[in-house]
């Protein structure tokens, strides 16, 4: 029996992303993260076409876009490509090995390390978003965590029917199709995958595959969005 296919074109609309040549050659996914670096490496030519406000800490590999705003605070760390017309808000972490799509919004007490965000994500308030790659208009509400190492530090796999999945990774916290939706203080559990249009209710601890246009009530309950 062959193995599960989670291609980038069942989650994200690449039209909605700068950098699709990431993506060129991806089978899974999450191929892309460990790539990330590597591709910053090779493209990104470090630039600041944005409006900085007060003193935030950019580092020297990062480049900002067109009417992209940097407030007081903030701390990017680098290598990281913001595009144009993004918010950093006061208090916003961005380590290294990070692109975030235009007219993106990464908030106050908010985290993003070695990610890939499409455009018009929000991420705005007291998230953390490790190892994983979110679709265009990706919302994540106040409190989100998209956790990205197993406590046993165990390779991370996906359960699809009977079969296992093997992602290669020590590190993946999750792929959130388009649109998604994941309410306050809802936890994603490292490998989870989230379809587009979906919903994850507040303070839910997910974990497996949600499917498209899904909402996940909790653990175990999930309706579909269209009936």
């Amino acid at each position: 029996m062959s193995a599960p296919i989670f291609a980038p074109a069942d989650y994200l609309d690449l039209r909605e992303s700068d950098h699709p040549a990431l993506f060129h050659g991806a089978i899974q996914a999450w191929d892309i993260l460990s790539q990330i670096g590597y591709y910053l490496e090779k493209r990104l030519v470090p630039a600041n076409l944005g409006r900085v406000i007060g003193q935030p800490v950019i580092g020297d590999q990062v480049y900002i876009g067109e009417e992209t705003v940097i407030e007081p605070g903030a701390y990017i760390k680098g290598p990281a490509w913001i595009g144009p017309r993004c918010q950093i808000r006061h208090g916003a972490y961005i380590r290294e090995n990070v692109i975030i799509g235009a007219g993106s919004v990464i908030g106050n007490s908010t985290e993003i390390k070695n990610s890939f965000l499409c455009n018009g994500c929000q991420i705005p308030h007291f998230n953390y978003v490790g190892d994983s790659i979110l679709g265009a208009k990706v919302h994540l509400a106040a409190g989100v965590i998209v956790s990205n190492l197993k406590l046993n530090g165990d390779f991370i796999t996906l359960r699809v029917g009977d079969q296992v999945l093997t992602t290669g990774l020590r590190k993946f916290g999750a792929l959130i199709g388009d649109g998604a939706e994941i309410g306050c203080n809802a936890v994603l559990n490292p490998g989870s995958i989230i379809g587009r249009g979906s919903l994850v209710y507040p303070g839910v601890a997910w974990r497996g595959i949600l499917p498209a246009r899904s909402i996940a009530k909790n653990a175990t309950e999930v309706h579909d969005r269209t009936t």
